[in-house]
Formats: C-alpha cells, structure tokens, sequence
C-alpha cells in the first residue's frame, strides 16, 4: 500500500496557472502509475491524466494541451502543471495509486484526501 498526499489547490482566476504536488510514502511508490482524478460538486469522479512508473502518460481530452503531468521517483512525487483554466475545471482533484496505467477508478487502489481547485471567472 502506497500513502499519498496532495498539495497545491488554491484559487485562481480563469485563465491563470496551478501546479499540484502528490507526494507517494511506502517501499514500493515507486512501482505504481500515479493518476490524477477529480471530481465537481454533484458530478461524478472523472480521470484526468495517469504517468506511468517510466513516465508516460495519458491525458483525459478535456485538459490535453492544458495540463502537463511529470514525475519525480527521486522523490517519490508527482506534478500536475494547470494551465490555461477554465471555470469548469473547478473541483476536488486526487491523486491515485494503480498497479497499472489506466483511466478506470476502480483499478486505483490508494488514494489522497483531495485538494481543491477553483477557478473564478
């Protein structure tokens, strides 16, 4: 089991830039693909980006272009670089541990508490 923990929410207005941090704790953080979810008020939780253990990465369409995921496995840390956002960005964004790359929730077995992203108009 891998323990993660996010950082870096805030509020912004739209248009502007976040940066996101999720640090990963256990033996084994390094092996997992790191993914990022989020999730509105009253929608459901939805996949926006995943890098895998040797860096590659999948992005959701909504935020290709926008938004860059990297990984630090020194650190055991991943960063999600926002930009351009938009006000339907706005949400609750975790961060996720899988054995393997993928965009379904249920394949994430660990998950951060949430940090919260709004993006004013």
């Amino acid at each position: 089991q891998v323990q993660l923990v996010e950082s870096g929410g805030g509020l912004v207005q739209a248009g502007g830039s976040l940066r996101l941090s999720c640090a990963a704790s256990g033996p084994t953080a390094s092996l997992y693909a790191l993914g990022w979810f989020r999730q509105a008020p009253g929608k459901e939780r939805e996949f926006v980006v995943v890098i895998s253990r040797n860096g590659g990465s999948t992005y959701a369409d909504s935020v290709k272009g926008r938004f860059t995921i990297s990984r630090d496995n020194a650190k055991n840390t991943v960063y999600l670089q926002m930009n351009s956002l938009k006000p339907e960005d706005t949400a609750v964004y975790y961060c996720a541990a899988s054995g393997v790359e993928t965009r379904i929730a249920k394949m994430y077995n660990s998950w951060g508490q949430g940090t919260q992203v709004t993006v004013s108009s």
